[in-house]
């Protein structure tokens, strides 16, 4: 499975809107080709809130290299799953990550893994997923996707 295939299949849920973090939208450079996604029917990409999947495509100096993105060819799927999701998935709640945090290599790929920095979030993460995580990791951003939909659908429904 390759990173545009991912962006291709998570841009194309229903009320999804995607973007590639680039020079011409504004981004920060350090963000230049990472893309984020997020559930807004109107198309508007978000600016308060955060997206329920992002697929990046280096480290992040500083903040977040647990997982050697650098590597050439290496992306990392990270999808917002929500707290009782992880727990079933990971083992342990997001809560208590920090000490189960040394426990994971945030460096294999093909291999469903708390989020190195977004775990205590209910994020989990899959680095270039193929035979064994491939089909999960879709499954996976399609309930991320739902859940973003949900709590959109729930602030919108108190706006009104």
């Amino acid at each position: 499975m390759t990173k545009d295939e991912i962006v291709e299949f998570v841009a194309g849920l229903p009320g999804t809107v995607g973007m590639t973090a680039s020079e011409d939208n504004g981004a920060p450079e350090a963000a230049w080709g990472d893309s984020f996604f997020y559930y807004d029917p109107s198309g508007d990409v978000p600016t308060d809130r955060q997206p329920f999947a992002t697929v990046v495509i280096k480290d992040y100096d500083g903040f977040d290299t647990a997982s050697d993105l650098n590597r050439d060819g290496v992306f990392r799927v990270n999808m917002a799953v929500g707290r009782k999701r992880f727990e079933e998935l990971i083992g342990h709640p997001p809560a208590a990550h920090a000490d189960h945090h040394d426990g994971f290599d945030y460096t294999a790929t093909d291999r469903l893994l708390p989020h190195p920095v977004y775990a205590a979030q209910g994020w989990v993460c899959v680095l270039n997923p193929g035979a064994a995580t491939g089909e999960q990791t879709l499954s996976l951003l399609k309930e991320a996707h739902a859940l973003d939909a949900e709590r959109f659908d729930r602030r919108n429904r108190h706006r009104s």
